[in-house]
């Protein structure tokens, strides 16, 4: 039986190390069956539990994202980040990663643990929007859901407008890191930022743990 996974206390230091993530995915899919292979993937590893100009055509391409503060992302990335991560945990029955805050535990972690993949984002973040429109004449967050997936898939696999993108192993290398980031914060444990609401113990039907730093079997 696994392990439960600590309690979020909000006394503690704020922006801790974030756990691992299960093994998602990896490429999107439809909801229905997207939201089954999380689940497995999620269950199976409770176990393990848990440029300055780049930013400027971001913005102008995405228009006014969220009004909240950011830490490392602008506004325009935010709002694109929060629909990525929407594609890749979509809500259905049960929340997606919207209404578990992951772009918060994604922004939050930017500025710790995964300080390095911050010159990935800027530059992901402004490429997947150029190649948006080239592709598809609209930014991401005005497509389709379905011609969202698409955008994503073409990035995952690498069939983009070479010259958008800093190198050919980018694209993919892009798609993964946000993925990865999306599952940490939808599993992980709301102290890291994301989860909001326990989102993904209640979709498992984990029961909360009442003990911090401490499993019980």
């Amino acid at each position: 039986m696994p392990d439960p996974i600590p309690q979020p206390d909000p006394s503690t230091d704020p922006s801790p190390a974030p756990s691992p993530a299960p093994s998602p995915a990896p490429t999107p899919v439809r909801r229905s069956s997207r939201r089954l292979v999380l689940k497995l993937a999620a269950i199976s590893a409770a176990g393990a539990a848990t440029g300055v100009a780049l930013p400027a055509i971001l913005n102008r391409l995405v228009g006014p994202g969220p009004t909240a503060t950011w830490r490392f992302l602008t506004a325009a990335e935010a709002s694109l980040v929060e629909v990525i991560c929407e594609q890749i945990i979509p809500a259905d029955d049960a929340p997606g990663a919207k209404d578990a805050n992951v772009v918060n535990f994604i922004d939050r972690q930017l500025v710790g643990h995964h300080r390095k993949h911050q010159d990935k984002y800027r530059k992901g973040l402004a490429a997947l929007q150029q190649t948006s429109q080239k592709l598809f004449n609209k930014p991401m967050e005005q497509l389709a859901f379905d011609d969202q997936t698409k955008l994503l898939q073409a990035i995952q696999f690498g069939k983009v407008p070479k010259e958008i993108w800093p190198s050919p192993s980018f694209p993919a290398e892009f798609f993964k890191a946000i993925r990865d980031h999306t599952m940490q914060g939808f599993y992980g444990s709301p102290r890291h930022g994301g989860n909001k609401n326990y989102a993904s113990y209640k979709m498992l039907a984990i029961e909360y743990p009442r003990v911090i730093g401490r499993n019980k079997a």
